[in-house]
């Protein structure tokens, strides 16, 4: 069992195994804590990426631009986060969770009061300006849940706890669809917009500002002792050993998780390009129906968070990773053929029922992603793994907004949600071939034999849920 712990290409992980099984595994107390705050910050900074999507017709009047122009504005997240992955990726590695935690709290802030200062008609790029520095928080945070779920949960909640990280920022997505349309009514008075949009922007810039003084106060680099036997044996790796370069180039060489890139960047592709256009798609069969757009916007990440939580929880119980992100793949699909022959029917109400529908599954996605990567390419950073998946949601994401956003101007909004559906099939289809190599799943097995074997007691009920297994932290 000791020889199948080291994956080909992975150094050290042989002559760590020993000391790995002899290690100590306890569950902190404080994990909960730090999983919910990054939750929080990311749920701010998912806000403040949806913002203005949400009520597209408003900012283009209050600004004077084009709908494209405040496109660009949510695209700016996709587009930022594409030069950045391996650079922050890197810094994960080398400073670890909490600077990652830091930087990317603490750049959210800033780019929310900078925001404060394009509250005139003539100040958009200010308003940019703030937008891109957010953009660049997001580049420490997206990344990070199955990161975090590792280094911090045991092997029987670890699916659950990136569920619950990937929570913040789909709960901040569904607050940035409801609280905008409320916050900043579409008004012809230029000045009551702006003092409407002084309080979304001073709002949001106290938040963020709570946020980051609870990070530098909670956030932890990791527990005292690791959590799971799969974590001893990469915490037992001597960190001379780790070479960043080389984890790259295996990842790069692991045909499944290559595969899993491309197929989760199209499902997270189309994700991004159908939540930045709800508005303009909405709005265009059911014209003054701004909140209602906001509505059927909370409606699909809310279906989809409830959808991520209870595959989170069934991947925990059965870790049947192939066979979940297999069907939750082909009923996104599903979903998005239901949303798209409903939306011009004339009836809210049907279109409440397809989008909830499709955010269940579309939604409920992006965690299995994360969680099917860590276990294909164990044991190499989840935050370099997750960063590559990422990534290919950017590219996508980018493609699929433009391309769906001209669809939909010369041949209106079937075609355009046509188009992801071609993608989400093709998606479909390609995720069928991937082999379900579970590594991390491989390790736990193998380090719990190998304690058994040594007489020692195995991680098990004793580390996910027995009181004296927790640290006092």
């Amino acid at each position: 069992g000791m020889v199948q712990l080291e994956p080909p290409g992975a150094p050290g992980l042989a002559a760590a195994a020993a000391t790995a099984a002899t290690a100590e595994v306890r569950l902190s107390r404080r994990r909960w804590a730090v999983v919910l705050l990054f939750s929080s910050y990311s749920l701010c900074n998912a806000f403040q990426w949806i913002q203005y999507g949400s009520i597209n017709n408003v900012f283009v009047r209050f600004y004077g631009v084009t709908t494209f122009a405040i496109d660009w504005l949510s695209m700016s997240y996709m587009l930022t986060y594409i030069p950045l992955l391996f650079p922050v990726a890197w810094l994960l590695d080398k400073r670890g969770l909490r600077f990652i935690a830091l930087a990317g709290s603490a750049l959210n802030a800033l780019g929310a009061w900078v925001k404060l200062g394009s509250l005139k008609p003539y100040f958009f790029p200010v308003t940019v300006l703030g937008q891109v520095i957010c953009s660049l928080a997001q580049v420490f945070i997206l990344g990070m849940p199955s990161r975090i779920a590792s280094v911090w949960f045991g092997s029987r909640e670890v699916s659950t706890a990136c569920s619950v990280a990937v929570f913040g920022n789909q709960l901040g997505i569904a607050v940035g669809f409801l609280v905008p349309p409320v916050l900043v009514p579409n008004v012809e008075d230029v000045e009551k917009l702006a003092y409407h949009i002084s309080i979304m922007f001073f709002m949001t810039a106290g938040v963020a500002t709570a946020l980051f003084i609870l990070v530098v106060i909670v956030f932890k680099e990791k527990p005292p002792h690791p959590p799971s036997r799969a974590q001893a044996l990469i915490q037992s790796r001597p960190t001379e050993e780790y070479s960043y370069k080389q984890s790259i180039l295996r990842l790069l060489r692991n045909a499944n998780f290559l595969l899993l890139t491309v197929t989760y960047g199209m499902n997270t592709g189309c994700f991004y390009s159908l939540s930045t256009l709800l508005n303009r798609m909405v709005i265009h069969h059911y014209p003054g129906e701004e909140v209602n757009a906001g509505r059927i916007g909370l409606t699909i990440i809310l279906s989809g968070m409830l959808g991520a939580l209870i595959s989170g929880i069934w991947l925990d119980r059965t870790k049947t990773y192939k066979q979940t992100t297999l069907v939750v793949y082909m009923m996104s699909l599903v979903g998005m053929i239901a949303y798209t022959f409903t939306l011009s029917l004339g009836h809210l109400w049907v279109v409440f029922v397809t989008a909830g529908v499709l955010g269940f599954f579309m939604t409920g996605y992006l965690p299995l992603g994360f969680e099917f990567a860590a276990e294909l390419t164990y044991p190499e950073s989840e935050g370099t793994s997750s960063g590559l998946l990422n990534v290919s949601a950017q590219i996508f994401g980018i493609a699929f907004t433009i391309s769906q956003g001209q669809i939909m101007e010369c041949f209106g909004t079937k075609a355009g949600n046509l188009f992801l559906c071609s993608f989400l099939f093709l998606g479909t289809i390609m995720t069928a071939f991937i082999k379900a190599d579970l590594r991390r799943q491989q390790a736990n097995l193998d380090n719990a034999q190998t304690v058994i074997q040594s007489g020692e007691r195995p991680e098990g009920p004793r580390s996910s849920s027995a009181p004296t297994s927790c640290s006092g932290r």
